[in-house]
């Protein structure tokens, strides 16, 4: 999620077709194109009005799955994770780079899943874990075999882009389903949605109102060490409180959750941003209006996902 706030900067243009050379396969993604960086938005960048709706429209389909039924929001977690890996397909496609998109958003659905089945079934004879590593080495070598039909020529780069979709998307995302399935599961999947949201609020406050020293101005110039001060005291501030009331543990674990997701998560947003520049987009897509796209929307949660997991496993009873 991109939490910070300056004034917009100005991204090259994406590359044309005779740069690539390549015009990548469209496998029912949105079109990733690069929008204008400034519409008159202001310091935000974005038509606020818009995002806050599909930002609640999102988060009221979070909430009602979460509250009335859990496979509704494993269902969910799944669509996001495979649409992101789309939105990630036709990217490295403006690259040349041609992945094995069926397979991966097949089996993205499959290991989310899994995992949380996994998690409620979980044995000392047949440990979720296990299964999530089975899941995971049969997406790919699937990934590989597909792509076996088009050849030697590329093979080492399409290979390396199917396998960078599995293990960014599907495997990071897959925690979710852990945490859910664990013990108190939607109290853990609700501390660490809110811990990364409020992160990214308080970045996105402080980064509007203070921003002045850029933290990785080459990698995200819109990123400020103002902001990442805010993502951290609205974080912690939110993952305290619900240590104490809804987790039901000492409210220095809050203090915990909140700095390693604030740290992780900004390490997602940087991370996604380095491929956009690369590629030479703007949003992944414009699937999400006034947010751009889904992998846009979630690159701290997939960081973080894994890390929520560690550390509730450790510091939470019941994990």
């Amino acid at each position: 999620m991109s939490s910070d706030a300056t004034p917009p900067s100005h991204d090259p243009g994406p590359p044309t077709e005779s740069d690539t050379g390549f015009e990548p396969e469209n496998v029912l993604a949105p079109e990733v194109h690069t929008p204008p960086t400034d519409k008159g938005y202001g310091r935000a960048g974005r038509n606020l009005p818009v995002a806050i709706a599909v930002g609640v429209g999102l988060g009221a389909a979070v909430v009602f799955s979460l509250w009335l039924f859990h496979w509704g929001f494993v269902a969910l977690v799944a669509a996001g994770l495979s649409l992101a890996a789309l939105e990630l397909h036709n990217a490295l496609g403006r690259l040349g780079v041609r992945t094995a998109i069926v397979p991966i958003v097949v089996g993205t659905v499959v290991m989310v899943g899994a995992s949380y089945a996994a998690g409620l079934a979980d044995s000392p004879r047949l440990p979720a874990n296990l299964i999530m590593l089975s899941v995971l080495a049969f997406m790919v070598i699937i990934a590989l075999l597909w792509r076996m039909r088009r050849g030697p020529d590329g093979f080492v780069r399409d290979a390396s882009g199917s396998l960078f979709i599995i293990g960014y998307v599907p495997l990071l995302g897959s925690f979710v389903g852990l945490l859910l399935s664990g013990d108190n599961g939607v109290a853990r999947v609700v501390t660490f949605i809110a811990a990364v949201v409020f992160s990214d609020i308080g970045g996105y406050v402080a980064g509007v109102l203070f921003g002045k020293h850029p933290m990785a101005p080459v990698i995200s110039p819109k990123k400020s060490w103002e902001g990442f001060a805010g993502s951290i005291v609205f974080s912690v501030g939110a993952s305290v409180l619900l240590s104490i009331f809804v987790l039901g543990v000492p409210w220095w674990v809050g203090i915990i959750i909140g700095v390693v997701l604030v740290g992780v998560g900004t390490c997602g947003d940087l991370v996604e941003s380095l491929v956009k520049r690369d590629v030479g987009i703007k949003d992944m897509s414009s699937f999400l209006p006034g947010h751009g796209g889904v992998m846009d929307r979630i690159d701290s949660l997939l960081l973080a996902a894994p890390a929520a997991w560690l550390v509730m496993y450790i510091l939470v009873p019941g994990g």
